[in-house]
Order: structure tokens, then C-alpha cells, then sequence
């Protein structure tokens, strides 16, 4: 008989415990307009595999160049599809077609996450906010191992990591080169199919 009320408060106390474990787990991310909340978006968005999501929260500059490299690929493949001979044809579109695809910019991202390992990069390193330091745009958050990430204020207030802009941007560029290329290219062999071409 004396045991029950032991009984009753070692379940309570389990209760109570479990109780506070849901708050602490569940309590509400920092506004992204800060950078530990970006980050911590991001960091989830990549641990649950929907590396779409994490987006938002790269820099201007890189979703920039998301959707450029998007509107290039898709550009150079039209007029590749348009003009060129068949077996040239085939050998440009099989390495663009999945760029040239994507629904936008986010698309995009996701695709040469993938491809390049920045995802196993970010898995590797990501790890709970210890804090962060700002000046001015740009801010360092960094993780309870130590790890620093870069961000910059975008122009909606959300911080956005800077971590994957020089190489976004250096393919923007090759897509541009790329479709300059291709332009060429396609007016010779458009040239060449003219009745007149070889008067």
C-alpha cells in the first residue's frame, strides 16, 4: 500500500519530464529574419532531405544565379534542338537537359547539390546554432562544433548563407559562355542549310 503514492510520483515526474522535453523540442525557431533562425531553417530543411526548402535562405546573389544557369540551359537547348545535327545535338542536351528542366531556381540548387556533394558537405558540418556575430549585412553564425557559415542580409530581411554563391555564380557564367557558343553554332549551321548557302 505504501508504495503506490512512490509509484504515483515517480509517473507524474515521467510525465512531467516528457512534458518538458516536447516544450524544449517543439518551441519555435528564432524569425529568419535573424541568422541563427535562417540557419536553423536551413539546417532542417537538409536533415529531412528537402533541400528545395533550404533556397529561402541562400543569398541574393546565389538564387540569382540559380535561375540563370535555369535560363541559359534552357535557352542553349532550343536552339540546339532548332539547328543542330542530330548526333551534336543529342551529345549538348544530354549534359543540359536536367538544368535546362527545372522548374526554377530552387530546382536548380537542388540538382547540383546533389550532384557536387554539397549536401554531404552541409551533413557533415551542420550542427545547432551556438550564436552569431553581425556587422552590418553580413553576419557569422556558428555551430555548437565550432563550424562558421557566412551569411548576408537579403533584401527582404531574411539572411541568406553565402556558402555555395562563388560556385553557383561560375556556372552561371559557363552557361552563359556556353549559350554564346552555341548561338554561333547554330547560325552556321542554319548558313549551311540555306538554298543559297554555297553560291
Amino acid at each position: 500500500m505504501r508504495r503506490w503514492p512512490i509509484l504515483v510520483a515517480v509517473a507524474l515526474v515521467g510525465c512531467l519530464v516528457a512534458a518538458g522535453e516536447h516544450l524544449i523540442n517543439r518551441r519555435p525557431f528564432p524569425a529568419d529574419t535573424t541568422p541563427e533562425g535562417a540557419y536553423l531553417r536551413l539546417v532542417l530543411a537538409v536533415s529531412e532531405h528537402r533541400v528545395r526548402d533550404a533556397f529561402p535562405y541562400l543569398e541574393t546573389e546565389a538564387q540569382w544565379a540559380s535561375y540563370t544557369i535555369r535560363d541559359q540551359r534552357k535557352e542553349a537547348c532550343e536552339r540546339v534542338r532548332a539547328s543542330y545535327p542530330s548526333d551534336e545535338r543529342q551529345r549538348l542536351l544530354a549534359g543540359w537537359i536536367e538544368e535546362a528542366g527545372a522548374h526554377d531556381g530552387a530546382d536548380v540548387f537542388a540538382l547540383l547539390a546533389q550532384q557536387r556533394g554539397w549536401i554531404a558537405r552541409l551533413e557533415r558540418d551542420l550542427s545547432g546554432a551556438a550564436g552569431a556575430e553581425i556587422q552590418g549585412e553580413r553576419a557569422t553564425v556558428i555551430t555548437g562544433r565550432g563550424t562558421r557559415y557566412a551569411f548576408r542580409r537579403r533584401e527582404n530581411g531574411i539572411w541568406g548563407l553565402t556558402t555555395f554563391t562563388a560556385e553557383l555564380a561560375a556556372e552561371a557564367e559557363r552557361a552563359a559562355r556556353d549559350l554564346e557558343v552555341v548561338e554561333r553554332a547554330a547560325k552556321d549551321y542554319d548558313g549551311a542549310r540555306r538554298p543559297d548557302a554555297g553560291l
